[in-house]
């Protein structure tokens, strides 16, 4: 059998690196030089492109169904204040001129009363789109 004429390559490697290589290449009782071009020639070979391609297109997956559930989360968020501010404005007519300024006083501490059920809630969950999401699934009676 002939052999082809392989060429000199010098390359630097970490340390660590190179310790990995030297104890793979004791176990499998081969050379470092032969488990190199070995490791070079499977990242280098089309196969290795097309396991990247996969691994890419499977992130890519994970971030578009990230996105997808965002969308919808945020339009959960939108119809939710829309609803809550026709609801508001529908049943609160507006208050007269003598009655404002003591409406200002409590807006304030019925303002951090909600800040604070609020941070409860975030806290303990569940979240508005779980309990969404059960709703839409859960058969109407």
């Amino acid at each position: 059998m002939k052999q082809r004429k392989k060429h000199r390559l010098s390359v630097y490697l970490d340390p660590e690196i190179m310790t990995a290589l030297a104890d793979y290449a004791a176990r499998r009782d081969h050379s470092r030089s032969l488990i190199a071009e070995a490791a070079i020639a499977s990242f280098l070979s089309p196969d290795a492109a097309e396991r990247q391609e996969a691994a890419t297109t499977k992130r890519l997956d994970q971030i578009d169904r990230r996105i997808t559930r965002l969308e919808r989360d945020v339009g959960i968020s939108v119809e939710t204040l829309a609803v809550f501010i026709r609801f508001w404005l529908t049943s609160n007519p507006p208050l007269p001129e003598p009655a404002q300024a003591a409406a200002r006083a409590q807006a304030g501490k019925r303002y951090d009363a909600f800040v604070a059920a609020l941070g409860r809630r975030l806290a303990q969950g569940p979240k508005l789109q779980q309990e969404v999401s059960e709703d839409i699934d859960r058969p109407q009676i």
